[in-house]
């Protein structure tokens, strides 16, 4: 059994200026994004989500990966990554979040990239044409907040009321022209204040 899947969508965004300073190297933020049929829907409230999660998350996330990293050109470009769900009226939240937050989904990205990170995330309820945002954050280090990133995409049709919006989002690099430093420079200075 599988996850019917109605349309894959991908987007590309490439920044070359930010703020009016041109980047020494452009960033790429990829996103891909599953629309399929919601399986939980119609079937009033389904106490126990796992058997659709067993059966078809893997697979799913396997599929996904594999589209994501040839768009970008190879898992060894991403530096940043993110997922997120919409799932339609008729749906509940936990519905989205039962497809993404998932070992057997989320692992096929963190193997593939060799991430550290715990994979940063979006899920609500939103109708077709809803604004989709993917956070991310560095893929081996939380606390680089150069990383830290939102792809922001739509799909005018999608999620219909009984549709689960999935999606996968990278990049390879973060923010151009970062400038208010992490969080370990903040540990630091916040000691030292401390200190005197």
């Amino acid at each position: 059994m599988s996850f019917e899947i109605r349309k894959i969508v991908s987007y590309v965004e490439e920044t070359f200026i930010e703020g009016g300073k041109a980047a020494d190297k452009p960033v790429t933020m990829v996103g891909l994004a599953v629309v399929m049929k919601n399986p939980w829907v119609g079937n009033g409230f389904v106490e126990d989500l796992k058997p659709q999660i067993r059966a078809n998350c893997s697979d799913l996330g396997a599929l996904m990966v594999e589209r994501l990293v040839g768009i970008i050109g190879g898992a060894e470009k991403i530096e940043a990554y993110g997922k997120a769900a919409v799932v339609g009226a008729d749906g509940e939240i936990e519905h989205a979040s039962a497809v993404i937050h998932t070992l057997r989904f989320g692992n096929h990205y963190r193997e593939a990239v060799k991430a550290k990170s715990y994979l940063s995330f979006t899920n609500k309820r939103g109708g077709p044409g809803t604004s989709i945002q993917i956070p991310m954050m560095h893929k081996d280090d939380e606390g680089q907040r150069s990383h830290y990133i939102t792809l922001e995409m739509q799909i005018e049709d999608a999620p219909r009321a009984d549709e689960i919006v999935v999606v996968l989002g990278c990049a390879d690099g973060g923010r151009l022209h970062p400038r208010i430093g992490n969080r370990y420079i903040d540990l630091e200075e916040l000691a030292a204040e401390k200190a005197q």
